[in-house]
C-alpha cells in the first residue's frame, strides 16, 4: 500500500484485506500500490503470474525483460509492477488510460467508508482500430451477451474463405465473454474475453477488454450513466509525500503531441510556494524518456548548480529541456 494514503489503524487493517488492485485513495499525492517479487512455480507461465497479480502482458514483460514468457522456471523471481501513478484526470467514475493499458475505477464511497480506487489491466484496439478518446458514459449492462460481428469483419473473413456467422451466442466461443458494459459510443464496449492472454496488449478492434474475473467484479457496481473518461497519457507524473515520481510508457518521439505532452506532464510537478519547489533532474528524465518501461521512478533532485541560475521563464524552461533532451526528443507541435 502507498505510504501516501492517510488512514487510521482499523482502516489500514481493512485495506490489507482488499483484493489485489484495490487501494485507499490518497488524501494527498498521486501514487498507489507497491512493487514486489514472487517466485514462479514449475508449471506457471509469466502470463499466469501476471493474471494472478492484476497485471497485463506488456506490464509483466517490461518488468521482467530477462524472464521467459512461457517457461520462467521453478523458483525464478518475478517482479510484480504493482505501483502506479494515478492519471491526471478527474477521479470519478471510470478512467481508461490507453497508453498504459490500464483502467481506473473510482467507486462512490458511503458515509464513513474509505474512498478507494481500483485499477485493472486491459486490452485495447490494435493499430488501425484505435480506441476513441474523450468522455462518454455507460448505457447498458449485459450478462451473457450475444456478439454480432461487424460487417467489415464478416467481409474480411469471406475474402479468406472463412464465412463468419451473423451472430455468436453466449458461450466459450463468444469473444465478449460473459459480461459487457456498453458505452455511449456506437459499437464500443467494456467487456470480458474468451482469450485472457490478450489482456495487456493492443489486440482488439477498439473495445476495452478485461479479465473475466475483473469485469465480473465491477459489473454490478457500475451503474448506467457512469462517466467513462478515455485518455492517452504516455507520461504520468505525481507526488508521494515530498518525492516527485514519473512513469513513462512511450518514447517522446513516438508520442503524438511531443513537447506539449512533456510540458503538460511537468506542470503536474509544480508545487505552490508554501510547499517548496524541487529542482528536477532533467538528465534523469531524458534517460526515462529514451528508455520507457512503465516503471514508477522517483525523479531525483538536480545536482547543485555552481552558481545561482536566473529565474527561468517559459521559454527558458523549453530551452533548458531542449539542451538536455535534444531536438530529436523535444519538439513543438503547431
Amino acid at each position: 500500500m502507498s505510504g501516501a494514503a492517510a488512514a487510521d489503524e482499523p482502516d489500514e487493517e481493512a485495506a490489507s484485506e482488499w483484493p489485489k488492485g484495490h487501494y485507499p485513495l490518497p488524501e494527498s499525492g498521486d501514487v498507489i500500490g507497491e512493487n514486489y517479487t514472487v517466485e514462479a512455480r514449475d508449471d506457471e507461465t509469466l502470463l499466469d503470474i501476471a493474471r494472478a497479480h492484476n497485471v497485463g502482458y506488456e506490464e509483466i514483460r517490461l518488468a521482467n525483460p530477462e524472464v521467459s514468457v512461457w517457461l520462467p522456471g521453478e523458483g525464478t523471481e518475478v517482479v510484480i509492477p504493482g505501483r502506479h501513478i494515478l492519471p491526471a484526470a478527474e477521479r470519478e467514475g471510470i478512467v481508461i488510460n490507453i497508453a498504459e493499458l490500464r483502467l481506473y475505477y473510482y467507486p462512490s464511497a458511503s458515509d464513513g467508508e474509505t474512498p478507494r480506487v481500483e485499477t485493472y489491466p486491459i486490452g485495447i484496439g490494435r493499430e488501425g482500430y484505435n480506441t476513441p478518446l474523450g468522455k462518454t458514459e455507460t448505457t447498458m449492462r449485459l450478462k451473457d451477451p450475444a456478439w454480432y460481428p461487424p460487417r467489415s469483419m464478416r467481409e474480411e473473413a469471406a475474402e479468406r474463405g472463412e464465412p463468419a456467422p451473423a451472430v455468436v451466442p453466449p458461450g466459450p466461443d463468444n469473444p465478449l465473454g460473459s459480461h459487457a458494459i456498453l458505452l455511449d459510443i456506437p459499437g464500443y464496449l467494456i467487456h470480458g474475453t474468451n482469450e485472457p492472454d490478450g489482456i495487456g496488449m493492443r489486440a482488439s478492434r477498439g473495445c476495452i477488454r478485461m479479465f473475466p474475473e475483473d469485469i465480473e467484479s465491477i459489473f454490478d457496481r457500475v451503474p448506467v450513466g457512469m462517466q467513462v473518461n478515455i485518455i492517452n497519457q504516455p507520461i504520468k507524473a505525481g507526488w508521494d509525500g515530498d518525492m516527485p515520481y514519473v512513469q513513462v510508457f512511450e518514447t517522446l518521439e513516438d508520442q503524438e503531441y511531443g513537447m506539449a505532452a512533456l510540458m503538460e506532464t511537468l506542470s503536474l510537478l509544480e508545487r505552490s510556494g508554501d510547499e517548496g519547489s524541487v529542482p528536477l533532474n532533467y538528465e534523469q528524465l531524458r534517460h526515462l524518456l529514451e528508455n520507457p518501461n512503465g516503471a514508477v521512478v522517483a525523479l531525483e533532485q538536480a545536482p547543485e548548480p555552481e552558481e545561482e541560475p536566473e529565474e527561468p521563464d517559459a521559454g527558458g524552461l523549453y530551452d533548458e529541456l531542449a539542451a538536455l533532451l535534444g531536438p530529436e526528443l523535444v519538439r513543438q507541435d503547431s
